[in-house]
């Protein structure tokens, strides 16, 4: 505004001044005025001046304004073009468009139209023994680190008390707690049990030993990092016994070393304790050798379910591996993210027309206000679903097993909580896969009684028996599945044994209603491909630089805990919980 201010005053002086002054002493006849001599006045010359200038400065201006109109316009027709072509289906259906590939759902139709060739499909099925294909030679192993990497002495006394409170869901939370341990061994801190947050989306009011083996914990960091389960009498009194009352430090997200050490560590040195909330995703993935190996032996080693969930988990490990006698005991495992507020919060569109529109916008509402519906927020579920942001259905997920191999003998558990219209969407999966098994399923209406109304405890059931199939699905994403996957890679000698689809192109496949049973296939069996090539991949980490979470990507660090099992690479703990199995 202030150019354009500046620009306006330069052109009306202009006018009244040189230009007008001059003009009124000129000729009245429409001819030009003749040339100036060469010998002119600087009278003159200035004058030249004055009646070039306001002409220019017009023009820029005029360029300046359309230039402004283009900044606004552009976007606007953009938009347009994706609610009219991308975003609503009915619309272009009125103006004669066709829909961008992949944006409607239409897998309903699809499967209708390919279910008989389906049927008929007799080429050989794939063996879940020989899914995997691609191996990797893993490096020499090294032996872990024994001190940490803090500004203290390795006999300094400890510098404080940790206190950090986690949220979110059940891998939220690890990832969390992980990162407090790293935390407190890079600050020579003494960690106080992490406190959990009641989230008003998983309502769970578990605590960490409903949770997690505390005893254990505590006693596998013996030597890192010392645990307490809470404060000195003293520090408590200071605060009047309430947790609250301790001056809270808000750390950025991704902080990395060089924020703790120069801001924290001084505060907890002066002050005796100090208290980060909330601590997700609060520490740096690049810190040094040291701290990362606490981050891996506490992810792999320390952090134990508790006896509770453990004793239930194996008996559905166990229970899932005798209903899969079919193929010597292994099994597929699916996480499902179809229920209700995952699709509401996705802003996809299925099949369940106005009435479908109409309870997604209340639940909308109901969870999350008017997130959805303020100012300059635009929503687009075509666009959601090119982009393969939408979650997949039963049905989808079916007919992209069927496709990679797997027939109707293939015993599958399904990961999930309660599924949007259940009965509707899981009914073609049940048709492909009859040997389909759940939680509820597995146990009885007794073993469960004592999880229910807790998502983290039923999360970590599933976890566990996700954890030991041959082959595990992910469908949306997620710290779920991406803890599990580097839970897997560290077992599986660097292999996630996981099937990721390309969604992008999966969904552009499910709406091309002239394709074939047997393309469709080939398009699966190339993605099945894919999924095992990108799970031998090991990310490169320089010094101790590192972009991927070691969470999902626990090589090359992660490695030292690992140890030879005959031909298999388990850790130790967890070949001790495999054992029991």
């Amino acid at each position: 505004m202030g150019a354009k201010a500046k620009s306006h005053h330069h052109y009306n002086g202009g006018n009244g001044g040189g230009c007008g002054s001059d003009s009124s002493s000129s000729s009245t006849s429409p001819s030009p005025p003749p040339s100036p001599r060469r010998n002119s006045s600087s009278v003159s010359s200035y004058r030249r001046k004055l009646r070039s200038k306001p002409m220019s400065v017009v023009a820029g201006f005029l360029v300046l304004r359309r230039f402004l109109r283009l900044l606004v316009v552009l976007p606007l027709l953009y938009v347009s073009g994706l609610v009219m072509c991308v975003g609503v289906g009915p619309f272009c259906s009125l103006v004669g468009h066709t829909p961008h590939p992949g944006s409607v759902y239409r897998s309903h139709e699809m499967f209708q139209m390919l279910w008989p060739h389906i049927q008929a499909d007799n080429s050989t099925p794939i063996e879940l023994s020989s899914v995997w294909r691609y191996r990797r030679k893993l490096k020499e192993q090294k032996p872990c680190p024994h001190s940490t990497a803090g500004p203290q002495s390795d006999n300094a006394a400890p510098s404080g008390y940790l206190i950090v409170e986690v949220n979110g869901g059940l891998n939220q939370q690890r990832s969390a707690i992980c990162n407090a341990v790293a935390l407190a061994g890079l600050l020579n801190a003494i960690l106080v049990i992490p406190h959990f947050e009641f989230n008003s989306v998983w309502r769970d009011r578990s605590t960490f030993s409903d949770i997690y083996d505390e005893d254990h914990f505590v006693a596998t960091l013996e030597g890192y990092v010392r645990v307490v389960k809470e404060l000195p009498e003293v520090l408590l009194e200071r605060y009047d016994h309430n947790i609250s009352n301790i001056p809270n430090i808000r750390v950025e997200a991704w902080a990395p070393v060089r924020y703790y050490t120069g801001e924290v560590y001084p505060v907890l040195q002066s002050e005796g304790v100090v208290r980060i909330a909330p601590f997700a995703n609060r520490l740096s993935m690049s810190v040094p050798p040291p701290i990362q190996y606490l981050r891996c032996l506490s992810n792999y080693e320390a952090l134990q379910f508790s006896s509770s969930i453990s004793n239930l988990a194996k008996k559905l490990v166990e229970r899932m591996t005798e209903k899969s006698s079919r193929s010597g005991g292994k099994y597929v495992s699916i996480h499902l993210r179809f229920e209700e507020d995952m699709v509401a919060f996705s802003c996809c569109l299925y099949d369940g027309g106005e009435a479908e529109k109409v309870e997604m916008n209340l639940i909308r509402q109901k969870g999350w206000g008017d997130k959805f519906k303020r100012k300059g927020r635009v929503t687009l579920p075509g666009l959601n679903r090119i982009n393969g942001k939408c979650p997949l259905t039963p049905l989808e997920v079916g007919m992209v097993l069927r496709g990679m191999g797997f027939d109707n003998t293939t015993a599958i558990y399904l990961a999930s909580g309660k599924i949007y219209w259940a009965e509707k969407h899981l009914a073609p999966l049940l048709k492909m896969f009859p040997y389909l098994h759940t939680k509820e399923s597995l146990a009885t209406p007794n073993e469960l009684a004592p999880f229910e109304g807790y998502s983290s405890r039923l999360a970590a059931l599933d976890y566990t028996v996700c954890l030991f199939s041959e082959v595990f699905v992910t469908t949306q994403g997620g710290n779920f599945p991406h803890f599990l996957m580097g839970h897997r890679r560290f077992i599986h000698g660097g292999h996630s044994k996981t099937i990721v689809p390309d969604k992008r192109k999966l969904v552009v496949l499910l709406q091309d209603m002239g394709i074939s049973w047997t393309d469709f296939r080939l398009q699966m069996q190339t993605m099945l491909g894919e999924s095992d090539r990108k799970g031998m991949i090991i990310p490169r980490v320089k010094k101790f630089t590192r972009k991927s979470s070691v969470y999902t990507y626990p090589l090359p660090e992660c490695r030292c805990l690992q140890r030879h099992n005959n031909t298999r690479i388990v850790p130790s703990t967890l070949s001790g919980f495999m054992t029991k199995l």
